[in-house]
């Protein structure tokens, strides 16, 4: 699982720069980026970047949520949710979220749109974390005992926020 996390950090950051540099500023991380930096600056180094590194619509719209499944696959695949008393691995969470989202996005029921790419990605990106990593590690609750692998798994969950719009 060490030489996962490398790898997630990696992929996280691929995606954190892609938000921050080709997606609106009204995303969650690119206001705090703003915030911090000012607007002018950012602007500066935004245009920069777009026009030393070109990327594709589905570059752009589509892999960051394919890497966010694909992390939080790899993450949550040593985890269990107990409710009640079935236990729900957490590793079927990502995918359903993500296609889940995108299906209300389809009827209106939240803002953006659907977009077949998304769900391309977050299907074959699911696939790739669920099946490239092997753990040694039996399942366990998430919750019970509290550790710091599980609290990284968590903190992926949550950093889905960053991406969101604000309106």
């Amino acid at each position: 699982m060490k030489r996962s996390y490398s790898l997630i950090a990696l992929t996280l950051t691929i995606s954190l720069f892609i938000y921050l540099f080709y997606r609106t500023e009204r995303t969650v991380v690119n206001e705090l980026v703003i915030f911090i930096l000012s607007f002018d600056t950012y602007a500066a180094i935004r245009g920069s970047i777009t026009n030393a590194i070109p990327l594709n619509g589905p570059a752009i719209f589509s892999l960051p949520g394919g890497l966010w499944v694909f992390c939080t696959t790899i993450l949550s695949k040593d985890y269990y949710m107990k409710i009640r008393n079935h236990k729900m691995r957490i590793v079927v969470v990502p995918i359903v979220f993500a296609v889940g989202l995108e299906l209300l996005q389809l009827i209106h029921f939240t803002n953006g749109m659907f977009d077949f790419w998304d769900v391309g990605f977050y299907i074959m990106f699911w696939f790739l974390g669920y099946y490239s990593f092997h753990s040694q590690r039996s399942q366990q609750n998430i919750l019970s005992p509290f550790t710091l692998s599980s609290f990284i798994c968590l903190t992926c969950f949550l950093a889905v926020y960053l991406a969101h719009v604000r309106q």
